[in-house]
């Protein structure tokens, strides 16, 4: 190999480990833990952890049956290593999204050997919308399915390529470690690409026997099973009748049934992913290139691959009513490919007469705009709902944001090279937002120092006790060691306190009571969260100073 292909070869993962590496230095030192997701997600590990019981997951002293525990026991496996600490459950998700980019350039290496420059590219295309670089900063479970789902496309092409036994076994695994990962929802983004081999694998140039096909995918789906049940049986055994009902049930048949009765139309999605692909969706270059490409991707069998992947995924979930964006984060990379084979085969066709001036202005004038108008929105006190105040906001990270978009106006180069620019630009995009909202963040979402007056508090053998719902906000910020009590009403409250005579009360309140002060306070979004001693609390201090 030459010396200029070792660069080529080098240049794309280097450079997404670096945009990455930005990315997460700056999410995890400048924004705290996301209530209520974040906050809850970590109490569920650490209560496993505090527990000693890594086989059924706990929140709030209460069996936890929404999700599966993988990523809670990759959580345990980097505390076992390093210690309980903040920043390495903040970086488990994440990591999974590094290693997608890294299987996005994979799988499009097995589908187009002849089109390096595909491989080169997709990884940026798919780091470079704004959805995903916004949410690979954020501890979910999708990230982790975004990793199976590549895992078992790539064991599908093994297996159409002549593989079948190791092509069948990944797949297999993938979908098993899916399965534990965010449950059998795994199998919407598999199962149809595989079903529907007959359409893009003789067009890779494979002729694999059909038989053997559809039975290695049954024994693939049955592997996926047991090693998904190897875990669900047990915990559902461990965990009691309700929660046994919950995972074996609840979490596949019943969520799906229970998903109609609410949620968004039928387009919702459809009408959002534009916005969540951006810049893409209005990339020249990028129309450009399918539009030029389209005759001979149409007989390609990875693209054809790549469409059944996300046309299937992306019409079952929009027939279900109970919608969020982050369910189509497993669909990315399908379309970072298709985009990427299109640029490749473009660039291929045409060389550097491909490119155009406007594929350098429409990025460019598209990051001004967002950086100028939230700027612009800050200076004029428009702000989120969730902030009290913009006066402290940094408007720097934007201006300097603004230049460096201004400065991509001179960019040329090769297909990646211009993809590692745009996704840059989507890169500094977050970094800049991250730091000129750090100041209304701290004030509104970071509940370390409430949390941690409350771990004193709790050492002092004070019990808490709120109303209505407790996610776990704080359990696992102040390293809270018992469950804290929920109640309906003041009525609940006084039963309650019986027999917790030693307690505190955490409240939420929008104009502070009259009375003592709250013991300790914090902000969320626009109201307050406070903690009084049992007898203090101002409104139980009134109702019980009423003559009977």
């Amino acid at each position: 190999m030459m010396p200029s292909a070792h660069r080529r070869c080098a240049f794309v993962p280097l450079v997404t480990a670096g945009l990455w590496a930005l990315l997460m230095a700056v999410a995890l030192t400048v924004r705290p833990l996301l209530p209520v997701d974040e906050t809850r997600y970590l109490a569920v590990a650490w209560e496993m952890w505090q527990r000693g019981d890594f086989l059924v997951p706990y929140l709030n002293g209460e069996p936890y049956s929404h999700k599966p525990p993988l990523l809670f026991w990759a959580m345990h496996a980097g505390w076992a290593a390093f210690g309980v600490n903040d920043w390495w459950p903040r970086l488990v998700a994440p990591l999974f999204g590094l290693a997608a980019l890294f299987l996005t350039g994979r799988l499009a290496r097995l589908l187009w050997p002849d089109l390096s420059a595909a491989a080169g590219t997709a990884p940026f295309i798919a780091l470079g919308a704004v959805f995903w670089t916004i949410f690979t900063t954020v501890t979910f479970f999708d990230m982790l399915h975004v990793v199976f789902t590549l895992g078992g496309m790539i064991g599908l092409v093994t297996a159409a390529r002549g593989r079948l036994a190791a092509g069948f076994v990944m797949l297999g695994l993938s979908i098993g470690l899916g399965v534990l990962a965010k449950g059998p929802a795994i199998l919407v983004h598999l199962l149809p690409a595989a079903l529907a081999a007959p359409l893009w694998a003789p067009a890779l140039g494979a002729a694999p026997r059909w038989r053997a096909w559809y039975g290695r995918l049954a024994g693939a789906v049955v592997l996926g099973a047991v090693i998904g049940l190897a875990w669900a049986l047990p915990a559902a055994e461990a965990g009691g009748a309700e929660y046994r009902n919950a995972i074996l049930w609840g979490q596949s048949a019943g969520r799906m049934v229970d998903s109609f009765a609410h949620g968004r139309p039928f387009w919702w999605f459809a009408a959002i992913l534009p916005a969540m692909a951006l810049p893409w969706t209005i990339w020249p270059a990028a129309w450009r290139a399918l539009r030029r490409q389209w005759g001979a991707m149409k007989a390609d069998g990875g693209t054809r691959l790549c469409f059944v992947w996300f046309a299937a995924a992306f019409v079952a979930f929009s027939a279900i009513s109970g919608k969020q964006p982050h369910y189509l984060l497993p669909e990315f990379p399908a379309l970072a490919l298709i985009l990427a084979r299109a640029l490749a085969g473009a660039v291929a066709a045409e060389g550097d007469g491909f490119w155009r001036p406007v594929d350098r202005w429409i990025p460019a004038a598209l990051f001004l705009v967002l950086a100028g108008g939230m700027a612009g929105a800050l200076h004029f006190d428009i702000k989120p709902t969730w902030a009290t105040s913009v006066g402290d906001a940094q408007l720097w990270p934007l201006a300097g944001m603004m230049v460096v978009a201004a400065a991509y106006l001179c960019l040329n180069g090769a297909a990646a090279v211009r993809a590692a620019a745009v996704a840059g630009l989507s890169v500094l995009m977050i970094v800049a937002v991250h730091l000129t909202l750090r100041p209304l963040m701290a004030e509104s979402h970071d509940f370390r120092p409430f949390a941690r007056a409350l771990k004193g508090f709790e050492d002092q053998g004070f019990a808490f006790v709120t109303f209505g719902k407790y996610r776990g906000e704080f359990h696992f910020l102040g390293r809270l060691t018992r469950p804290v009590g929920v109640v309906d009403g003041p009525a609940a409250l006084e039963v309650w306190l019986k027999s917790h005579p030693k307690a505190m009360i955490i409240a939420p309140f929008r104009d502070m009571p009259a009375g003592p002060a709250p013991d300790a306070v914090t902000q969320f979004r626009s109201r307050q969260i406070g903690v009084w001693r049992s007898d203090l609390y101002p409104p139980r201090r009134d109702r019980l100073a009423r003559p009977n």
